[in-house]
């Protein structure tokens, strides 16, 4: 029985691609959920709370920080840092309050770009991306306290099937029965990130495609450089992601945040508003949570880079909008 459902769960977590017509870049908002979305997480001066400049309470740079919580209401944090020994290094922290953050496992050098989710049966399914040969890892963990420790139980090292140079910066869509789905990045031709989608089966089986749709979505607004990290969030009923484009390569300060509605294929620029008047976003992540006054919210994590944050903004900002 389990082998006959296996393809249906397959498909169901893989997005199916439709076909329709190329889409275009158009100032009227792709839907409803879209404007809710950017209505939402546009403008951090309108937030019921935000933070600049996140740090783990060993002062470690808190960058690509993804928010989940546990069903104690604890916030769990996964994020990376750039350590001494010049490399990336993913950590997990915990908080009360979204602001303070207390540094609970290093997951090890040469780790990045981390994502979490829990996996239905009380346990956690933590992916990043590893070097060398970057390519996306996946870790299980039997339980919260597992996860806090770093002591995983299940293990696999994706191959790199799409590109022979890198894949990575996973983002776990679902997990169900034993099987993993995420979205990630691939350097196409060895030179420009574009878009994938996998399925990881039982801890053993890996398959991977492009997500051409995505890509074509955010070309249409004339990204020419990188397209990276991305989220998704269901808001009112509506599966939406949250996705960085790369107008120009190699300019960190030409990165944008775009949001992406599946079923029309069309992605809107997100016009974040900050105090200072931040220009570049990165890294983007959302989710659903209860806020630290007990009421429903929605988070947005943003990194923002150097070359386009205002004074006193640079680094990873947190900001969350009740609903």
């Amino acid at each position: 029985m389990r082998s006959l459902l296996r393809p249906r769960l397959l498909g169901a977590l893989l997005l199916v691609t439709v076909t329709t017509a190329l889409p275009r870049a158009d100032p009227a908002p792709a839907s409803a959920a879209m404007t809710r979305l950017a209505s939402l997480a546009g403008d951090v001066r309108d937030a019921d709370g935000h933070a600049y400049g996140v740090r783990d309470d060993s002062g470690r740079t808190m960058d690509t920080a993804e928010i989940t919580q546990a069903p104690d209401g604890t916030y769990l944090a996964v994020y990376h840092s750039t350590l001494a020994d010049g490399r990336f290094h993913s950590a997990l922290a915990t908080s009360t309050d979204l602001r303070t953050w207390t540094r609970r496992h290093d997951f090890g050098a040469g780790t990045s770009q981390p994502t979490l989710a829990p996996d239905g049966a009380g346990g956690y399914v933590l992916a990043y991306e590893k070097d060398p040969d970057n390519h996306i890892a996946v870790r299980g963990y039997a339980d919260l306290g597992a996860l806090l420790t770093g002591h995983a139980d299940r293990a696999y090292d994706a191959p790199r099937t799409l590109s022979p140079c890198a894949e990575g910066t996973p983002d776990i869509t679902a997990v169900r029965n034993g099987t993993v789905a995420l979205t990630g990045h691939y350097r196409a031709d060895c030179d420009t990130d574009r878009q994938l989608r996998a399925v990881l089966t039982d801890f053993t089986t890996w398959h991977a495609e492009p997500d051409q749709r995505l890509d074509r979505a955010l070309e249409a607004w004339g990204t020419s450089g990188n397209i990276g990290d991305r989220s998704t969030v269901q808001l009112a009923g509506t599966r939406l992601v949250l996705i960085e484009g790369q107008r120009w390569r190699e300019d960190f300060g030409s990165w944008r945040t775009y949001a992406y509605d599946p079923v029309t294929g069309r992605a809107d620029p997100l016009t974040v508003r900050t105090h200072g008047g931040s220009r570049a976003f990165a890294n983007p992540s959302t989710t659903l949570l209860t806020d630290p006054d007990g009421h429903p919210a929605l988070l947005v994590s943003l990194f923002l880079p150097s070359e386009g944050a205002a004074p006193g903004e640079t680094g990873q900002l947190l900001y969350w909008r009740e609903l």
